[in-house]
């Protein structure tokens, strides 16, 4: 196997595992175990709007869908990274550990730099829908050189 292939492989692998991932927080944890209302509230005492648990609800199911699928999972991947950001924000005063009380900032912030990383490195393979290449990595090779 060439490393371009191991490259594809290893992106579909980071972009269902990331899907998965948006799918268990979104269904999983704030439609059934807080509900969308208890989210809204836990939005609101962080002191932000109560209706944008809901739309974090939908992008996060939604895309959770596309990056699993890969569909335009490049893009989904820098969509979603700001949600991610928020939640860093939103554990920061707990400390780093997300196993102490009220979760830790450590893992919302390495998934915000798992999504920046999905969409530097694209979709895998088996993406349904691949995204389009970045026009400015069109061409150019960073392999290193031989001294």
């Amino acid at each position: 196997m060439t490393q371009h292939q191991l490259t594809e492989i290893a992106s579909f692998l980071l972009r269902v595992a990331l899907g998965a991932m948006f799918l268990a927080h979104s269904v999983l944890l704030k439609f059934y175990v807080y509900t969308l209302p208890g989210t809204a509230k836990f939005f609101e005492g962080i002191g932000l709007p109560g209706w944008g648990a809901y739309a974090v609800f939908v992008a996060e199911a939604i895309g959770g869908v596309l990056l699993v699928l890969g569909i335009k999972a490049r893009w989904v991947a820098l969509a979603l990274a700001p949600i991610l950001a928020g939640a860093t924000w939103s554990h920061w005063s707990n400390g780093w550990v997300f196993s102490g009380a009220n979760g830790g900032w450590e893992y919302p912030l390495y998934l915000t730099l798992l999504a920046i990383v999905q969409f530097i490195l694209g979709d895998g393979a088996y993406a349904l829908s691949p995204s389009r290449s970045l026009p400015f990595l069109q061409g150019k090779s960073f392999a290193p050189r031989n001294a």
